[in-house]
């Protein structure tokens, strides 16, 4: 037996095909959709992902700014450039490039972007809406989690769904999206007592941890989704917090480190910018 992969790659390329479409639709109406990406120093990985974002910008047609600040910026000047942001009128998201240099307050950073423009959905005005079901913009990678599953006909409602990770960006918007489809959800967490014999229940499990290889495959359930949110470096290769070569084998759906949830996110977060822009300036 081996597991169906779960192929973000592909996937978000077929998102941002039809993002490109709706994109299309808005220019008609005078509107491009715009967003802003800042990036506060020099932090490898996070030069990586704006770069990534920066290219599905332009898969969609959507316009893309990048503004780089050094690591010792200071935290009214970065408060200074997001109200300027909040106030540009081509610019429809705002993402600040988590984390950011020690020093900077990230919740106020993150409290200063107008919840219109909050591109990442970690606004704490939009993370009580989703967890009070009202629609909101959603944060991209849970978003992306539930995309996948949805796309490989993964049966989510009245399956058991363990979320390993309670982070405010993924385990626990993760959570209650998959609440919100009519999962049974357990989340764990670093003092969950035998955490196998949690993760061994779930027909769905979640790993968003940031420790390499902590899901090995006598922790899955035979035939179970495995969605690896982990990203972590290993040697100078990219791996998930899940052991993928066996897991294969044991999983009814697996998502791979490269080439899985990353680049839903990161499409995902496309598609937040075009709702965004077509919630403040008209549908399309």
């Amino acid at each position: 037996m081996a597991a169906e992969l779960l192929d973000g790659k592909r996937l978000a390329e077929e998102e941002l095909d039809g993002l490109r479409d709706r994109v299309d639709a808005l220019k008609k109406r005078g509107v491009t959709p715009g967003l802003a990406v800042v990036l506060v120093g020099d932090d490898p990985a996070s030069q990586t992902y704006v770069r990534n974002k920066g290219k599905a910008c332009e898969k969609a047609g959507v316009y893309s700014r990048t503004i780089i600040l050094p690591a010792d910026t200071r935290q009214s000047h970065l408060e200074k450039l997001i109200d300027e942001l909040n106030r540009d009128p081509e610019i429809d998201g705002i993402l600040v490039q988590l984390p950011l240099p020690v020093g900077l307050d990230e919740q106020r950073i993150l409290a200063r972007i107008s919840p219109e423009k909050d591109a990442d959905g970690f606004h704490v005005l939009n993370a009580g809406k989703l967890l009070t079901g009202q629609a909101t913009v959603l944060p991209c990678t849970p978003k992306g989690v539930i995309a996948m599953l949805k796309a490989a006909n993964v049966p989510i409602e009245g399956k058991h769904a363990v979320v390993v990770g309670r982070s405010n960006i993924v385990g626990k918007p993760a959570a209650l999206l998959l609440l919100r489809e009519n999962a049974t959800v357990t989340i764990c967490h670093s003092k969950t007592p035998d955490l196998a014999s949690m993760t061994r229940q779930a027909d769905i499990l979640v790993a968003a941890v940031g420790r390499a290889n902590v899901i090995t495959a006598d922790m899955i359930k035979p035939s179970a989704a495995v969605v690896d949110v982990g990203i972590n470096r290993v040697n100078g290769r990219l791996v998930g917090d899940v052991d993928f070569e066996r897991a294969f084998k044991v999983a009814g759906w697996i998502s791979p480190v490269p080439g899985g949830v990353g680049r839903m996110t990161v499409a995902m977060l496309i598609d937040n910018v075009v709702e965004l822009a077509a919630a403040r300036r008209g549908r399309a």
